[in-house]
């Protein structure tokens, strides 16, 4: 990758990762573990992969985005607002009553491609979406991401089972493998390991990347463009929590706001980050 480009990523997932801070923040609730897990990979996808259009939301040929791990929206939303789908100002009344953004993706919301939340429905409706798009011969690509303790769902494998049996080459599933769900190690809860063999049974292209190298983030998705006949999921290796030095690797921090003292430290790291990135 472009240093340039690579450096310009990094700015981005880090103002991406203050502003999932300061919606769980100003909720006071939220889950900030697993939305900083997945804000490199929501910064590529936003800012150097899809087509999405702020100023046209609803273009036909946009690409498509369900986030299936729905309870991480604070990411989502950060990323739609970094991008210029609504201010930046909506993170601050995260979870509000009568705000717009709420707990969970809502299609009402500028840039949200489908609600979810029940955990294995978001990778069943970007399956019909990906179907929908074979049928009608368009150009437009699905992306999705799950969680690791999501794939402890059956719904998911149904839909896998269906994604290959259409030959939804046009569909690209990425599990984010941070190790850690609301009750645990994923791999004490219901280990759902072997993931990439499991995915590979059930007919999919698998590949491995590292979640926090846009380096490797973009060889992944790289690798995924030259597959066809079959749908491809990408397993990414990533620490829960990460860029907050005191949320990592932490599973109470899968559904727990700060306190403001907490929210202060993670604003200074991030923003001491930011800084030198800058520099």
């Amino acid at each position: 990758m472009d240093a340039t480009i690579k450096k310009q990523l990094e700015i981005t997932a880090c103002k991406v990762r203050l502003g999932i801070i300061e919606g769980v923040f100003n909720a006071k609730s939220g889950h900030p573990g697993g939305s900083l897990s997945i804000a490199d990979l929501l910064t590529y996808l936003y800012f150097a992969k899809m087509n999405v259009y702020p100023d046209k939301p609803d273009e036909p040929e946009r690409d498509r985005f369900v986030l299936s791990k729905g309870h991480t929206a604070p990411a989502l939303y950060s990323v739609l607002a970094e991008k210029g789908f609504f201010p930046k100002e909506e993170l601050k009344s995260l979870r509000h009553i009568g705000a717009m953004l709420q707990g969970h993706p809502c299609i009402n919301i500028p840039g949200v491609d489908m609600s979810s939340g029940s955990l294995g429905q978001g990778i069943s409706a970007a399956c019909g979406m990906a179907l929908s798009g074979k049928i009608s011969g368009s150009t437009f690509k699905v992306y999705t991401v799950l969680g690791d303790g999501e794939i402890e769902e059956g719904q998911v494998w149904e839909a896998a089972m269906f994604a290959a049996h259409y030959k939804l080459d046009n569909l690209v599933a990425v599990v984010d493998n941070n190790g850690l769900q609301i009750d645990g190690k994923i791999s004490d809860v219901m280990s759902p390991y072997p993931i990439k063999e499991k995915f590979e049974a059930f007919g999919w292209y698998a590949i491995e990347m590292d979640a926090h190298d846009f380096d490797d983030i973009e060889r992944a998705f790289n690798e995924a463009e030259k597959i066809s006949g079959q749908p491809v999921v990408i397993i990414q290796k990533s620490i829960k929590g990460k860029g907050v030095s005191y949320m990592e690797n932490q599973v109470g921090w899968h559904g727990t706001a700060p306190n403001a003292e907490q929210y202060e430290q993670a604003v200074s790291e991030l923003t001491a980050k930011l800084k030198e990135l800058e520099g």
